[in-house]
């Protein structure tokens, strides 16, 4: 599953992808993590933000040229089921770290590059739909959780958000 990286001065990290090889690199992480390992419907896995050219902006990480996680960045308001659809606001979805890469911090360097991309697109909060069992990462990262927990895909989740500032 290698795949080019947008910088040939470092193997490692996050990309933003550009290439249709890095769009397979980081699908090829979410189906392993969503589709296989926990059981989400591949058709409710990948969606039209997928297609290439639409508003959504895709992740990939990579450890030693290998694809390690993935996630996809979006304008809140470009669903009409988004809560809250505030122009500030951009939704980080389908973060997404390979099972032989957690605790690794990748996870980490994932959410700094989508918040850091999103920063720089001008919006000043982003939100998310977290699995509940990982809501305590994203605690630590800053984002707090709002409403209800409820299901998505079969699976619990809790709204969390953040605000983007210029220091973070």
């Amino acid at each position: 599953m290698g795949g080019s990286r947008s910088s040939d001065d470092d193997p490692n990290g996050v990309f933003v992808v550009e290439t249709d090889a890095q769009r397979r690199d980081a699908f090829a992480v979410r189906r392993t993590v969503f589709v296989d390992e926990q059981g989400v419907d591949e058709a409710i896995e990948y969606d039209d933000y997928d297609d290439p050219g639409t508003v959504a902006t895709h992740f990939v990480a990579y450890d030693d040229g290998e694809p390690a996680g993935a996630a996809r960045l979006r304008p809140a308001g470009s669903d009409p089921d988004d809560d809250g659809s505030e122009s500030d606001t951009a939704k980080a979805e389908r973060v997404a770290v390979a099972a032989d890469r957690r605790g690794e911090g990748w996870g980490r360097r994932i959410m700094r590059a989508v918040e850091d991309h999103a920063r720089a697109e001008g919006f000043d909060r982003l939100a998310l739909h977290a699995q509940t069992r990982v809501r305590a990462f994203y605690d630590k990262l800053g984002y707090e959780a709002y409403g209800e927990e409820f299901e998505e895909a079969g699976i619990p989740h809790i709204a969390m958000e953040t605000m983007l500032t210029s220091d973070t």
